[in-house]
């Protein structure tokens, strides 16, 4: 008798003590398994993933990035500028502007012009490149100082740098001008303008008040870029307010 009530006494403890323990494991579980469970929209999301990732990739490998046509640079060109400036050119000044005066950007497998502008340089400069663009020494009778071959006009001195860079492998021997206001004063970048300068970038009012005051020149310019990139305001060098008007001696 002794034993037996001893044995169910024994049982009785234990379901008591399984019953008291903590039920964390069977709620983590529980919630494992409705993680595992993917739900409609999740099915859905990954579908519209795998297929944005999928025309990502086909975009890439389906070869060269089509460029706009040197016609179709100038109807846009033509087009920005007139919306800007509220205006509508005439015959006359549209039978001026000429295809012949629009580089050909040709096919290249960056996604965006500016991802090797260089490149795009190079071909606009032809065979001449390398001596037009990276020679630093002053030709007198042929080259004068402050007058650069490549002038980049941005509407920001943060645009300009940008620019800058893609042009960083034409520029080791004979440093690109800064032309912008932000952090430089206007007699440092005379004084640079004293030497041979081939390529220049800066902002169109900075740029404007050298050449008002003969430091920068225009003699040897062959090729103007002009960076029609949009602000996150929507803004371009042909409609930002601060500098819409002093790029018009450009155009």
């Amino acid at each position: 008798m002794g034993s037996g009530t001893a044995d169910a006494a024994a049982k009785k403890r234990r379901k008591q003590k399984s019953q008291l323990q903590p039920k964390s494991s069977i709620h983590k579980s529980k919630v494992k398994d409705k993680k595992k469970k993917p739900s409609k929209n999740n099915e859905e999301k990954k579908e519209f993933e795998t297929t944005a990732a999928a025309t990502t990739v086909g975009k890439r490998e389906s070869g060269v990035i089509q460029r706009p046509t040197a016609s179709q640079q100038l109807s846009f060109f033509i087009d920005q500028y007139q919306s800007a400036n509220r205006v509508q050119l005439s015959s006359l000044e549209l039978d001026s502007l000429k295809e012949t005066c629009i580089v050909e950007q040709g096919q290249s497998p960056a996604q965006n012009t500016t991802d090797n502008l260089d490149e795009h340089v190079k071909v606009a400069f032809g065979s001449s490149w390398k001596k037009v663009l990276c020679e630093k020494h002053i030709l007198e009778g042929q080259v004068d100082p402050g007058n650069p071959a490549l002038l980049v006009i941005s509407s920001s001195a943060l645009r300009s740098l940008d620019l800058l860079r893609e042009l960083r492998s034409l520029t080791k021997d004979c440093h690109a001008a800064k032309l912008f206001s932000k952090h430089m004063k206007i007699e440092e970048q005379v004084s640079i303008l004293k030497n041979r300068v081939n390529i220049a970038s800066g902002t169109p009012s900075r740029i404007k008040k050298l050449i008002d005051i003969e430091a920068l020149g225009l003699s040897r310019l062959a090729v103007i870029v002009f960076d029609m990139h949009t602000d996150v305001k929507g803004y371009s060098l042909f409609t930002l307010p601060q500098v819409r008007f002093d790029i018009v001696p450009f155009q």
